[in-house]
């Protein structure tokens, strides 16, 4: 098994990485609408993580955005690159996830994350790092609204209401499906917000998460697992 080990050179403490924050985002795209919905590929990424050896297991799952069906799958296993800072998390795993970017030979499309992008405190979420590192589309799809503060949306599919951020709306809690908690989304580079809830929607056609984060999620789980076994 091959471990992507830590680049040269990458950030060792929170000054650091915070300094690669600031420099990275001045090169964000948040004015193009981005990609049209069921066109092309839309790529799926998580990471699971083993703590006790400090390995982090990336998978970037390709769909046919029109059918959601699988078009390729990789997988890249790593070390852990930072300590757990909050806000920095994407500096925890971004070599690994780039490792399994480039294992791909179909061309991903839109990248989708679970987690954030403009919805962070510095409006610079792993969906946004990913996205000006690989020039792509990018959009985040998180779980919970990190500390955010929203109105629950209403209650059919597709009702949303904004993630706001003393004011400012950094994204969107979206009903992906009735009656069930929302998702959260939020620009990463070269997407409206309107357009990454319009894909969002399109990828969760049956459960709350998009099809790319479960799967992904699956994947990256079932490497960490191969990776431990080998170690």
């Amino acid at each position: 098994m091959t471990i992507i080990e830590i680049p040269a050179g990458w950030p060792a403490d929170e000054s650091a990485a915070r300094a690669v924050q600031r420099e990275l985002r001045g090169r964000l795209v948040t004015d193009e609408e981005g990609p049209a919905v069921g066109e092309g590929h839309v790529t799926g990424l998580d990471v699971a993580y083993d703590d006790e050896r400090d390995l982090v297991a990336a998978a970037a799952v390709v769909l046919d955005a029109r059918t959601l069906d699988v078009v390729e799958e990789a997988t890249a296993v790593g070390r852990v690159s930072f300590p757990y800072v909050p806000g920095l998390l994407a500096f925890r795993e971004i070599p690994t996830v780039l490792a399994a970017l480039a294992a791909l030979t179909a061309d991903p499309g839109l990248l989708v994350c679970d987690g954030y992008g403009l919805a962070h405190p510095r409006r610079f979420g792993l969906a946004s790092h990913l996205g000006v590192l690989t020039g792509r589309p990018a959009v985040g799809v998180a779980k919970n609204p990190f500390t955010f503060t929203y109105e629950q949306p209403g209650p059919a599919r597709g009702d949303a209401a904004p993630l706001l951020a003393g004011g400012e709306e950094v994204g969107r809690a979206l009903r992906t499906q009735a009656r069930v908690k929302p998702v959260f989304v939020s620009v990463g580079h070269r997407v409206s917000l309107a357009n990454a809830c319009a894909h969002t929607l399109h990828l969760a056609p049956r459960y709350r998460i998009p099809e790319t984060t479960r799967r992904a999620d699956s994947l990256c789980r079932r490497a960490l697992t191969k990776a431990l076994g080998d170690v």
